[in-house]
């Protein structure tokens, strides 16, 4: 059996993956997957104990034990992007033999949560409000670059979205992925707001934001905000769900994302001290992970 290009499958010289600079054996099956880099080091605090501490340029993971369960902790950095690269290459730590650049007899399967921030589209959801992604629609386009032999997307959803919106056809068509049913199930509670999370493939005018440059649809956030597709509305705008609801189905790991909304997009409220809302919800999460598996 040939192996794996190395142009593909690109090792650094101790064996590592390229850009994650991380060994099989660094990680957990239980992977948290955060934006900011700074946000590695306020999980892995309340690990009971760390092992493992490996960083390169965004992506830092701390590897250890909570409650006598063993979780890592990744920083992905910001965009789909990134989320490409982490995801191809947790899945290649998991699923392939390094050494031989072969796919492993039996890969493994990861539980990936992502633990972020996001922006709200309703009134009725506050700065400070948790909201579960039950499904992530992308804007940014990268799905299409792969092949889906598995059929992820939601079945009509992308159709309905832009026929509802009147999609300029210069963009990317969306797509839209369900999380992992189990994970969803575990995470969901009368506390949480769920529905549909978009991510776009930029911050300012992809999220209808002006500073100098106006966006080409002055009416996205209102389109986005009364969209609803069997009763489930769009709660939500940020920038890295999409790729991993998709990505991680496609290689057949569970994902599911958790954003603390910490701006009102439709009331232009802010939640200036958002630090404590997200450290309660890596708290939360670790819990019910704890207390499932």
């Amino acid at each position: 059996m040939s192996g794996i290009p190395p142009t593909d499958l690109i090792l650094n010289p101790d064996g590592s993956i390229y850009h994650l600079h991380l060994l099989p054996g660094d990680i957990s099956d239980t992977i948290l997957l955060v934006g900011d880099p700074g946000r590695v080091d306020l999980i892995s605090s309340f690990f009971d104990s760390v092992e493992l501490r490996k960083g390169n340029r965004e992506f830092v993971t701390h590897t250890g034990y909570y409650r006598d369960k063993r979780y890592s902790v990744l920083s992905t950095g910001i965009g789909t992007d990134n989320i490409d690269i982490v995801v191809n290459e947790l899945d290649a730590l998991a699923s392939v033999d390094l050494e031989s650049r072969t796919l492993l007899e039996n890969p493994g399967k990861l539980t990936l949560v992502r633990i972020g921030t996001s922006g709200a589209l309703h009134e009725d959801i506050p700065p400070g409000t948790t909201l579960l992604t039950e499904i992530a629609g992308g804007f940014d386009g990268l799905y299409y670059f792969y092949r889906d032999d598995k059929k992820v997307t939601v079945p009509g959803l992308g159709e309905a979205f832009t026929g509802y919106m009147g999609w300029n056809k210069k963009q990317a068509d969306p797509y839209f992925t369900m999380g992992a049913a189990r994970l969803i199930e575990l995470f969901s509670s009368p506390e949480l707001v769920s529905g549909i999370t978009i991510s776009t493939p930029g911050f300012y005018a992809p999220q209808m934001r002006t500073i100098r440059l106006a966006p080409g649809d002055d009416k996205l956030i209102q389109k986005l905000s009364s969209f609803t597709f069997n009763s489930i509305r769009i709660n939500n705008l940020e920038m890295e769900s999409s790729a991993l609801y998709a990505l991680s189905a496609m290689l057949g790991h569970d994902a599911v994302t958790l954003c603390v909304a910490i701006a009102n997009r439709m009331t232009n409220t802010f939640l200036e001290e958002y630090k404590p809302a997200v450290e309660k919800l890596a708290l939360e999460v670790l819990d019910k992970l704890a207390g499932y598996e």
